[in-house]
């Protein structure tokens, strides 16, 4: 139950199916708002009946709010609501005014009932304008239209499933009767046309020549709601068609257009970009592999063991940085899931560093964390680092062991654990005064780019912690 049948069912003596018939016209009630451009405001009888509660509101995206108060789950007095009232005892339309603070223009208030499956009387909607513009709309076209839309959301079930796209101030709003007669178009909606060489749309059939209109056709012979993008010449429109019915027959189409046009050429742009963006990706992993392939050629000749443990520890940094390069150019966004990068790095560095003989068992829990590329990069050099260590020196004398990767996310930060069950830290290991390039490297790293903290421990084997916050200082 929505916030509207909670107000319903604590303030008011309505039934369940009542309830249901409210909540329906309540989740659609902003589109009809901003149809009617007008604020929308549904009133119940309390269970005391000297008062009214509001169960539902909407105030239009399409003009200035008419009253900047919100009602909603508030008591009033009756006896301040006459029209609202009377409406809700006898279930008359009633035209009015409002009379707002002192200096402010009153307001055109339009009131009419709300009826139940039985043609029972529940509610009552007050809709609300200012002077101007209901003079500049065609007022008893939007109040008719907004009548019509209230019966088919109670007694149709074609929206019961359906989340209404917002209506801008920027969109045309045309409304056709049963006839195919244009008998409504804002000046939004005339605009739009202009451009497609439409003049005057008013008194027009949509089937007329100049207007020839098939989508509108199309939804009349539907019975339900559609939405569609069409390209005319250099313009681009999205149209919606929200059919308004009456014992499933439709009374009028209420049509929606959109000028994408600028829209969508931004998109395009971005889509250009985006693959452009990924070509470079795809072009610095290639160059990387390719380093990485002349590194391991020069190690594969090299006679000093000194200088083939560098080159190899040179070649596992490179083609660990070509990771995330190869993750960038094969998705949209430029963030990266570290979880998959670290199973990528362990696969890596396992078939690139373990002597013939040697079994290891490694372990990756955790879920998904998405970083942006910059710390992405920086993360797997360090995980690189770290496993290539456990790798390397964990081990000594012995022909098996594993490796496990813990990411977690928590609340203020993100942490990286890294341990092995070899040899542990020698006695006298001291982390500020180690002369491995390997972790000097992921010290800087971790603070200088992650501005994080960074132990190693020993404990059965060995424990590298880094912890880094989720949003990095001066920055994201």
């Amino acid at each position: 139950m929505g916030v509207t049948g909670d107000i319903c069912a604590k303030i008011t003596e309505l039934e369940h199916e009542q309830i249901d018939v409210l909540e329906q016209i309540a989740d659609h009630l902003q589109p009809v708002a901003d149809v009617a451009h007008a604020d929308l405001t549904i009133y119940c009888q309390a269970s005391d009946k000297n008062f009214l509660v509001v169960v539902a509101q909407a105030k239009p995206y399409t003009i200035h709010a008419a009253n900047e108060r919100m009602w909603l789950g508030q008591t009033v007095a009756a006896v301040e609501e006459p029209l609202v009232l009377k409406t809700l005892q006898k279930g008359d339309n009633i035209m009015g005014v409002r009379e707002m603070d002192v200096g402010t223009e009153p307001l055109e208030q339009e009131t009419f009932p709300v009826m139940d499956r039985r043609g029972q009387v529940i509610a009552a909607v007050s809709m609300e304008r200012n002077r101007i513009q209901y003079r500049q709309d065609r007022s008893e076209v939007l109040s008719e239209t907004v009548k019509r839309f209230i019966h088919t959301l109670t007694h149709e079930k074609i929206y019961r499933e359906i989340s209404f796209l917002p209506i801008t101030a920027r969109d045309g709003i045309v409304i056709v009767d049963e006839r195919g007669v244009i008998i409504f178009a804002n000046a939004v909606a005339s605009s739009i046309y202009k451009l497609l060489g439409v003049g005057r749309l008013l008194g027009h059939k949509v089937t007329d020549r100049h207007v020839n209109d098939r989508f509108v056709v199309k939804a009349f012979g539907k019975k339900e709601y559609l939405e569609q993008e069409f390209v005319y010449g250099d313009y681009i429109l999205f149209k919606r068609a929200i059919p308004l019915l009456s014992y499933g027959r439709p009374e009028r189409i209420i049509l929606i257009v959109s000028d994408v046009t600028e829209v969508r050429k931004k998109e395009k742009e971005l889509l250009i970009k985006q693959a452009v963006i990924q070509e470079i990706h795809h072009r610095v992993k290639n160059n990387l592999q390719t380093i990485a392939s002349l590194l391991r050629l020069q190690a594969r000749r090299s006679g000093s063991p000194l200088v083939k443990d560098a080159l190899n520890e040179s070649i596992n940094r490179i083609l660990s940085t070509a990771v995330v390069h190869e993750f960038l150019s094969q998705q949209d966004s430029e963030s990266i899931n570290i979880r998959e990068v670290t199973k990528n790095i362990l696969d890596l560095v396992i078939q690139n560093m373990l002597e013939p003989g040697f079994n290891i068992q490694t372990v990756l829990n955790g879920k998904d964390v998405i970083l942006p590329s910059e710390r992405a990069v920086s993360v797997a050099l360090i995980i690189n680092e770290l496993v290539s260590n456990s790798v390397e020196h964990g081990f000594k004398g012995r022909q098996e062991g594993s490796i496990t990767v813990d990411i977690l996310e928590r609340e203020q930060d993100y942490y990286i654990e890294v341990r092995d069950d070899g040899v542990g830290l020698p006695a006298d290991f001291q982390l500020g005064a180690t002369r491995s390039l390997g972790l000097q490297i992921v010290q800087k790293l971790v603070q200088d780019d992650l501005g994080g903290d960074f132990t190693m421990t020993s404990n059965f084997g060995t424990v590298a912690a880094i912890s880094m916050p989720k949003a990095q200082k001066g920055g994201a």
